[in-house]
């Protein structure tokens, strides 16, 4: 439960809840039967996850729009324009139009009462990405810094993944437009609260070396205990086992100033990288220790999270544990992990003694990444559905429409005893009832 926790249920401020790992610790459940609010039609498109701030719903669009809406009523309290988004004409390739702004879930600070969002903006006819943090109470400007690294190719980056904190710090990852073009490479960025000078760790880093992406269906960056830094990557320029390993397709643990620690690789990495069939979770960390990731490739690995591995490290995998990819945050709920399959949720249970990993149902409706409340798994269908299936066997138990199709890999939030929802262009809020 965050900071900003509320009697009626838990507010959260950062993608997934953060170290909530999905879960809305006491939501008793969630009404579906009628709406209590929905925004009006905001100026952008809506790819990020609502979090929740000083009992305002703060979302950003892809036209640089920074909305706080009211928990109680949806009402705009405040917006912030950042400048003017990159035209997605002005790009080699990308689905995202007719704008491209701010993409990735923007992370709260409640001790600064401050929200931080790296926007895609225009300048002199070029894109430019910007960490941007504003005062969750009025909107005005706090910080904006400049996050591309020198010599780099930011109409070939687009800033995908949810923000996340990190002593002092703020981390995202970065990859590529759809469709992978321009001479991109993935990265992992943290940047002091107050502005201090970036550091990155950088993938496909050897000469002719590219993509690499950290974009992982739009899940932040995972911080441990320890605060070391998990990622997930996707494919990479090398397809051949016999070129030299070039840390894509991989999960990756890194530590605070962003050095590498260790990392895993599926044996199949080369093959997979030639059909785009790379990891895209973020890695879902156990208390035990143990990681489970998937992706493109419809295999669920187990790994040994104090022993990566390397190449081949993993000591379980299952097969086609999903009828499509699996892109975005699990849900981690003890030894229980619910992929974010995008045809429809994945439950997978995770033995000790002997090391195991078993699938115990999936589900075919939803397909972003889902989210437990109320002994339901929550997920939201590009097709503007919300679904609620029973934790315990995937059954549907609750079905509701948010009024308009949503974009690619939406995710719930909560906050102020509510159930929060992105439509293209709206938030849909529903009530919940928490102990």
């Amino acid at each position: 439960m965050s900071a900003g926790s509320a009697p009626n249920g838990p507010s959260w401020t950062s993608y997934h809840g953060g170290a909530s790992a999905g879960v809305a610790a006491g939501v008793v459940s969630v009404d579906t039967a009628r709406r209590a609010w929905t925004s009006r039609a905001l100026d952008g498109q809506l790819y990020g996850q609502p979090v929740v701030a000083g009992g305002d719903v703060i979302v950003a669009t892809e036209h640089d729009t920074v909305y706080a809406l009211s928990a109680r009523t949806g009402a705009v309290m405040w917006s912030r324009h950042l400048g003017a988004p990159v035209p997605a004409s002005a790009l080699a390739c990308g689905n995202i139009s007719p704008w491209v702004g701010v993409t990735g879930t923007p992370v709260v600070d409640p001790s600064r009462h401050e929200v931080f969002l790296v926007a895609d903006v225009f300048v002199a006819g070029h894109p430019r990405h910007r960490l941007v943090g504003l005062d969750t109470a009025t909107g005005a400007v706090r910080l904006s810094v400049g996050v591309d690294p020198p010599g780099s190719d930011p109409s070939a980056t687009l800033q995908r993944t949810g923000l996340v904190l990190d002593a002092g710090r703020v981390v995202f990852g970065e990859g590529g437009n759809y469709g992978d073009c321009g001479a991109y490479r993935g990265r992992v960025v943290a940047v002091g609260e107050n502005g201090t000078r970036p550091l990155y760790f950088t993938l496909d880093a050897a000469p002719g070396e590219r993509e690499g992406a950290v974009w992982m269906g739009g899940a932040a960056p995972v911080v441990d205990t320890g605060h070391h830094v998990w990622v997930s990557v996707g494919n990479g320029s090398v397809t051949s086992s016999q070129g030299p390993y070039d840390h894509s397709d991989a999960v990756a643990e890194l530590s605070s100033t962003m050095r590498l620690l260790a990392y895993f690789a599926p044996s199949s990495w080369a093959s997979d990288n030639a059909s785009d069939a790379d990891l895209s979770m973020a890695p879902a960390l156990l208390a035990d220790g143990q990681v489970v990731v998937s992706g493109k490739s419809r295999v669920a690995y187990l790994l040994d999270g104090g022993h990566l591995g390397g190449v081949g490290g993993d000591v379980a995998n299952v097969p086609n544990v999903c009828g499509g990819d699996v892109d975005g945050a699990a849900v981690v709920l003890g030894t229980l992990v619910i992929l974010p399959c995008t045809v429809g949720p994945v439950a997978l249970r995770v033995g000790a003694s002997p090391t195991s990993l078993t699938v115990l149902w999936s589900a075919t409706v939803g397909g972003g990444p889902p989210a437990v409340a109320g002994g339901l798994v929550w997920s939201i269908g590009s097709d503007g559905t919300l679904d609620g299936v029973d934790l315990a066997t995937g059954a549907l138990v609750r079905h509701a429409s948010l009024g308009a199709q949503a974009n690619h890999f939406p995710t719930p939030g909560f906050g102020d005893g509510l159930l929060l929802a992105s439509t293209a262009t709206r938030v849909v809020a529903l009530r919940v009832t928490a102990r």
